[in-house]
């Protein structure tokens, strides 16, 4: 069923409405502030924020929003992203096509805009294939039974001659910008960050329905004096009948930029008195933190799943702008009925070129299927498998798999 509705970007009136829209769909509260609302007009682009209104009341029933992205693919170089958020349909206004006209929109616009691709992180699993998004970051998150370490009870400081400092939120709001944005242009599936996103992630604004809880903040800093590395972690405050000790520290944001830092703020996490259990927060699933520990079963994973989504708009641009491990040519044939990545392309991946081409195809594949392959976390062997990738020629599944795929794994640390 199509929903009567007038689907459109919105005004500046209308960013009330719109907000309290966005708060029920995300069950997050019933009302705003003009406080909440002057914050979200000023740090939203007008040309990107859709709303769905009915046009028999007037109210608004849908929104989406989009923002400028910067997200590091492998071998360094970033694309731009055109970053999807808030999106949210009214329950009375649920499977009547709303979605579907905001994102068409959107994805219109952003071909018109140059954007290389599109990301989102999904609440759901079924909803944002059909629009030709493909999950291409996982998640993982462990909870750390600190009894169970093997750690030395007297652990006070790094072993390699660097020290970590607790410092106030002024102190890693300075430092974190630089760290973060040294840290993301080496690790691919990482995006950037703007000057908002750490004023809310350290208190200096929130918004009415989210308050900010105090977090504590620890830098490393090695030998030489350089920041390497910074934790933000929160605790909670739980005591046995016994007086007891029995708190669960929880990691907010750890960003490392050598092994030797990440070792060091493990370490310190878990030589925290009172500290029986540290849950890790979202890391990427090959991360290092299990292995830190002198017993890596004393890490337990808790939570992976699927994570960023990536959906290519400029097939050739995008994968131009990845480094592949090893040579190869392969010539692929995407699905995207009525969308801008429809076409047959050839990758040569030792010279990194990639054009449009006539020749037979080796792979036909969806262009939602292409964006899991993007950032070299899926196999293309197992997509085969799953029916998500068809093999034209023998073997080329196989070299698919030796082309795209990454020796890390990429990793997002933030949800947007």
């Amino acid at each position: 069923m199509t929903a009567d509705a007038d689907v459109r970007l919105i005004v500046a009136s209308e960013f009330p409405a719109w907000m309290r829209a966005v708060n029920t769909g995300f069950l997050t509260a019933t009302r705003v502030t003009d406080s909440d609302v002057a914050q979200r007009a000023e740090h939203s682009d007008p040309a990107r924020v859709w709303g769905s209104f009915d046009t028999a009341t007037g109210a608004c029933v849908g929104t989406l929003r989009s923002f400028r992205q910067e997200l590091t693919v492998p071998g360094g170089a970033v694309v731009t992203s055109a970053a999807i958020t808030n999106v949210a349909v009214m329950p009375t206004h649920r499977r009547q096509g709303l979605l579907s006209r905001m994102m068409a929109g959107e994805l219109a616009a952003a071909v018109e805009r140059g954007d290389v691709l599109s990301t989102l992180i999904a609440a759901e699993y079924p909803i944002y294939g059909r629009y030709g998004y493909g999950p291409a970051v996982t998640v993982a998150e462990w909870e750390i039974d600190v009894r169970r370490t093997g750690l030395d009870p007297r652990w006070s400081k790094p072993a390699d001659g660097g020290r970590i400092d607790i410092v106030d939120v002024a102190e890693a709001r300075r430092v974190g910008p630089a760290l973060h944005d040294r840290i993301r242009l080496s690790r691919h599936g990482a995006v950037s960050r703007d000057a908002r996103w750490w004023s809310l992630a350290t208190g200096e604004e929130e918004m009415s329905f989210r308050p900010y809880r105090d977090r504590f903040h620890a830098v490393y800093r090695t030998a030489e004096g350089e920041v390497a590395g910074l934790v933000s972690y929160t605790a909670d405050d739980r005591w046995t009948d016994a007086k007891t000790p029995q708190n669960t520290l929880q990691v907010k944001e750890l960003l490392a930029a050598t092994p030797d830092a990440e070792r060091a703020l493990w370490h310190f996490l878990c030589s925290i008195d009172w500290v029986q259990t540290v849950r890790t927060g979202y890391r990427a699933p090959d991360d290092l933190v299990p292995h830190l520990l002198p017993d890596p079963r004393a890490a337990r994973l808790v939570t992976s799943s699927d994570f960023m989504w990536v959906r290519l708009l400029d097939v050739v641009r995008a994968l131009r702008a990845r480094t592949y491990p090893v040579p190869g040519v392969l010539v692929l044939e995407v699905a995207d009925p009525d969308g801008p990545a429809e076409g047959r392309y050839r990758l040569d991946a030792g010279a990194g070129e990639c054009t449009p081409t006539d020749e037979p195809a080796d792979l036909r594949l969806g262009v939602a299927a292409l964006g899991s392959l993007y950032l070299g976390d899926a196999s293309a062997v197992r997509l085969g498998a799953l029916g998500q990738v068809a093999q034209e020629r023998p073997g080329a599944l196989e070299l698919a798999d030796a082309v795209f795929r990454t020796a890390r794994r990429p990793w997002c640390p933030d949800v947007f």
